[in-house]
């Protein structure tokens, strides 16, 4: 089978409209951004299917497939399909190079098609390229239902979570409030760099802020660090502690979350929060699902301090944290639900692991 580069297959194209520019405008072509569609204009940039990647910030190199008489704006680039490519083999070829891996950017993200195009993929015939994309849309489309399925049950325990405890932020079944200080042992991490003259060390796992998450822990990348016995003693995570990070985009500002079986002798950063409940008030599941609702939200981006986009949180402020205290029988209730529906989410997630598994080695089998 034949092998060809970006470039023979491909044109590269670019937008300078913002944002701004297409406020107030309406129309019957669809504008699409980093994020995806944004709105509808009353004209259009390609009149065939294309390709879109983003090119900067958050998310670049993520690659859409986008329909005829459409249009993007300068967060995007756009790759035009020339001579006997069909337009969807070429959105699968691209997303199969994982164009991130040219970021160039230092503060700010960034990738050039000039740095990708020269990239090889296989090409057969236009048939041979039609059954490929049956068989890739087929797949794709297994993995976005799974995926519909797991935000579904995330929903879910949301609306649970409201139906059993009303409007947190308004407390509209009259719970009694606590600080959070009165309900748990909240304690910050060790400081990594920090000098020690002990030399009796011992390399442990760690928590750092990349890995508590809202409502989940991210166990992709765990780090280690040197620690004292002492300091093992002091900060050792124990199950069903809550982390909880002191800074971060304002949006995810006192993000924490439930650590349910941490490493042996795992310890966490300074710049994490370790929440240990009084279980005979309050229980974790209850407290990682209250962290996400307004009520704490509101708290946190309002005493926050918040310099160029990032908010941070101290002590003090989260010690301060309001409280809702539901009776205990129907927290246990919560906790129950919480439990079964995860249960689900896992068969759910495990499912999709498999699909998506199946989705790369097809990815490498068609274009190498």
């Amino acid at each position: 089978m034949n092998k060809v580069r970006l470039e023979d297959v491909s044109e590269r194209g670019s937008s300078n409209l913002a944002q701004k520019d297409i406020e107030g405008i309406d129309g019957n072509y669809p504008i699409y951004g980093a994020s995806g569609y944004i709105g509808n204009v009353d004209f259009y940039h390609q009149e065939d299917e294309y390709i879109a990647v983003v090119k900067d910030g958050a998310g670049v190199g993520r690659t859409m497939f986008l329909p005829a008489k459409s249009s993007v704006i300068g967060t995007l680039q756009y790759i035009i399909p020339k001579g006997s490519i069909f337009p969807k083999y070429l959105y699968y070829a691209v997303k199969k190079l994982n164009l991130a891996r040219y970021n160039t950017g230092t503060t700010i993200p960034h990738i050039y098609y000039k740095d990708y195009k020269k990239e090889t993929f296989c090409l057969p015939d236009e048939f041979e390229q039609r059954k490929v994309v049956v068989i890739l849309e087929t797949v794709e489309k297994v993995i976005e239902e799974q995926q519909q399925e797991l935000l579904e049950l995330d929903n879910l325990i949301k609306s649970r979570f409201v139906e059993m405890f009303g409007d947190m932020l308004l407390n509209t079944m009259g719970w009694d409030e606590s600080s959070l200080e009165s309900i748990a042992e909240i304690v910050s991490g060790i400081t990594k760099g920090r000098k020690v003259k002990n030399i009796n060390l011992r390399e442990v796992p760690y928590m750092a802020v990349s890995n508590v998450k809202d409502g989940y822990i991210d166990w992709t990348t765990i780090k280690t660090i040197m620690a004292t016995e002492q300091e093992i003693e002091q900060y050792r995570l124990m199950p069903n502690d809550i982390l909880m990070t002191e800074g971060g985009d304002p949006d995810k500002l006192g993000r924490g979350a439930i650590i349910k079986e941490p490493m042996e002798n795992s310890i966490h950063q300074n710049h994490i929060f370790r929440v240990r409940l009084n279980g005979e008030i309050i229980l974790p599941m209850f407290f990682e699902e209250y962290l996400q609702h307004q009520k704490a939200k509101r708290y946190f981006l309002r005493c926050a301090k918040q310099t160029t986009g990032i908010a941070s949180i101290n002590m003090k402020q989260l010690r301060a944290l309001p409280v809702l205290i539901p009776p205990l029988k129907l927290q246990n209730q919560f906790a129950d639900f919480v439990t079964q529906t995860t249960k689900l989410k896992l068969e759910i997630q495990k499912s999709l692991d498999e699909t998506q598994t199946l989705m790369d080695a097809l990815m490498q089998e068609y274009f190498g």
